[in-house]
């Protein structure tokens, strides 16, 4: 199969399409036929080395396609099926992955942008467990535009809460109709925040890393209540927590989002499309942050 992989670390440059293998589904896995994948921003801190140090490396931990393999006590799934998951082996940007969480992909939804679900599902939703936040809480989500950011503005709103989100304000209609009060990032933004909920807010969700965690704490009033999934020198200075998925993950959401699309209750958006062959320019793109919206590779 075709896949992704960097043999030195650098620049977009040292991305290759490589032949590998065709991977095997283990015990509790499934592997698809990929359609698409999903662009994240651990993707190109990889290819920096500054994450995991082993060479060579392959990339993608978000995929969607037809089921095409079943592992051993895998069930309620077949062949043919289309769904979207999560790949444990970072290898899911290829013709092929493997899968350890999955669920199916709803009609409403296309194969690109059921792609872009899984990382930002799974964060959002890990992010407001470990906050907390329930019916009738009120939760700040910073960085609410972007795809961690209306994932979790829209499963807060499931949940019963009353969501502020900050963005600019070219956002501000978009995060209306995702369910939030939107207010304006940058200086005088708990000012405005105030001005809304003059009491602050329960909890904070940091997924920008725009500097603001002691803002945020501010808004709160205890560190305890902010998590931030961005910024983790901040999150140091600070006394927030900083939310990792060795933890735990809320592979829960998934299935959750899947039902919440099908009934017109979650929408994704894909900023810009790439066949599997220009990884490296989804890189640039990335990097440059000039797009809204998740960055999808094509690959069926």
């Amino acid at each position: 199969m075709k896949a992704v992989r960097f043999s030195r670390f650098g620049g977009p440059e040292v991305l290759e399409i490589v032949d590998l293998p065709d991977p095997r589904p283990g015990a509790g896995e499934i592997r698809i036929k990929v359609c698409a994948a999903g662009v994240n921003a651990s993707d190109w801190k990889k290819r920096q080395g500054l994450m995991d140090r082993e060479l060579p490396q392959t990339l993608g931990h978000e995929a969607a396609g037809l089921v095409d393999g079943i592992g051993d006590g895998v069930s309620g799934v077949t062949v043919g099926d289309r769904v979207f998951g999560a790949s444990p082996y970072g290898a899911a940007q290829a013709e092929s992955a493997v899968l350890s969480h999955w669920a199916p992909i709803p009609d409403a939804l296309d194969c690109a942008r059921a792609s872009a679900i899984p990382a930002a599902a799974e964060t959002a939703a890990r992010s407001l467990d470990q906050l907390g936040v329930r019916a009738g809480s009120s939760v700040l989500v910073n960085g609410a535009s972007g795809s961690v950011g209306s994932a979790a503005v829209q499963l807060a709103v499931e949940r019963g809460a009353r969501v502020i989100g900050t963005g600019s304000p070219g956002t501000h209609d978009a995060l209306r109709s995702l369910g939030a009060e939107p207010v304006a990032y940058g200086d005088g933004m708990p000012d405005r925040v105030r001005a809304i909920a003059p009491s602050g807010v329960d909890f904070a969700l940091d997924v920008a890393g725009s500097g603001v965690l002691p803002q945020l704490v501010g808004l709160v009033g205890t560190s305890e209540h902010v998590i931030t999934v961005a910024d983790f020198r901040g999150a140091q200075r600070t006394g927030v927590r900083f939310s990792r998925g060795d933890t735990g993950r809320a592979t829960y959401a998934l299935a959750q989002v899947a039902r919440m699309a099908e009934a017109g209750r979650f929408s994704v958006q894909v900023g810009r499309t790439f066949p599997l062959t220009e990884v490296s320019q989804a890189h640039r793109v990335g990097e440059a942050g000039t797009v809204r919206g998740k960055l999808v590779l094509l690959v069926g």
